[in-house]
């Protein structure tokens, strides 16, 4: 294994498996087989492959006594609205967004 290759597996068990441009594709594999490794990594997976976690749209009711009576209204579900999977989703969102940032090096993540 040349030293460039044993520099992206170091650590593989601790950390996601480092980027290396020329070999995307089994980049993209070993990242997601560490993400389902980790603690809520079936949510970390869904996080990746899906995309995070959007806010629904919660209906209220119009009020009909305004002049033009309004049907209904809506608002972006609220902190207070968010189920507990919900909330274990959007911290799973976090986690999947570290990981990919933890297997990216440093000139990539770095503006010059």
């Amino acid at each position: 294994m040349s030293t460039q290759q044993d520099i992206y597996a170091a650590g593989s068990e601790n950390r996601p498996p480092m980027l290396n441009k020329e070999n995307y594709v089994p980049w993209s594999s070993r990242l997601l087989r560490y993400a389902k490794s980790r603690p809520n990594g079936k949510l970390i997976y869904n996080s990746i492959m899906n995309g995070p976690y959007v806010r629904r749209m919660i209906p209220e009711p119009g009020d009909p006594a305004r002049t033009v009576p309004v049907p209904e209204t809506f608002h972006e579900q609220t902190d207070d609205e968010l189920t507990e999977a919900e909330i274990k989703q959007m911290e799973a969102d976090d986690q999947a967004i570290q990981t990919i940032l933890l297997g990216l090096p440093e000139d990539i993540l770095c503006c010059s």
